[in-house]
């Protein structure tokens, strides 16, 4: 089974990744898409540093600017798209039409999926992911830089229940990068960042960053 995966470089769609490998899937490349601050359809903090996280991984990476999704789609006709959509019924039709237009196949292993599970699934992979935009009430700056696992899970939970966000950030109220894999000979070492202040929205601007030997 030939597929192509989106890769934000955030938890969801590394993790769909790592699903697609572990059933068989012959993933030939991964795509990062450099969107616009604000899209309603991809990842904006830092993306560019999902084709880094890719390379880690010994994929091949295509990183594209919005405008140039479309084309880079129609190119793998006959494959498999891999994506992170997890309850985005927005994300999920358009990708699907997109799909269907140009003679792909969907996978969206997350789907519906109990949204604590797939935390747990993520932090079971051993791998390291850190906070790199919050945009909602109860996640404060203090979550920017701070690593996915049982104590922010914990306090997702916690803003779940007083506020209803969603614990996998579905709705844009976080954003994550995935920086360390046991899957990946190398991983991603964060030097320098700047805090962007936006108002509700506060994004963790990473300007310098290091691959290493892992």
């Amino acid at each position: 089974m030939k597929a192509i995966s989106l890769l934000s470089g955030g938890k969801d769609s590394f993790l769909s990744l790592l699903i697609a490998i572990s059933v068989g899937m012959d993933v030939e490349r991964t795509i990062t898409v450099r969107a616009e601050q604000d899209s309603n359809m991809f990842h904006y903090p830092n993306a560019e540093l999902g084709s880094i996280l890719s390379e880690t991984l010994g994929v091949e990476n295509s990183l594209i600017s919005e405008d140039e999704f479309e084309d880079t789609i129609s190119s793998f006709s006959g494959y498999f798209l891999i994506a992170g959509a997890v309850e985005s019924e927005f994300q999920k039709t358009k990708l699907e039409a997109l799909c269907e237009a140009n003679g792909l196949k969907t996978f969206f292993p997350l789907w519906r999926k109990n949204q604590e599970l797939i935390i747990r699934d993520f932090i079971a992979t051993g791998s390291t992911g850190v906070f790199v935009s919050v945009a909602a009430e109860g996640l404060g700056a203090d979550f920017l830089g701070r690593k996915i696992d049982d104590t922010s899970l914990k306090l997702l939970k916690n803003a779940n229940s007083k506020f209803g966000i969603s614990i996998v950030g579905e709705g844009g109220e976080y954003e994550t990068l995935v920086t360390y894999t046991p899957f990946a000979a190398n991983h991603i070492v964060i030097d320098e960042t700047e805090v962007v202040d936006r108002g509700i929205q506060k994004n963790l601007k990473i300007k310098r960053y290091r691959v290493v030997s892992s």
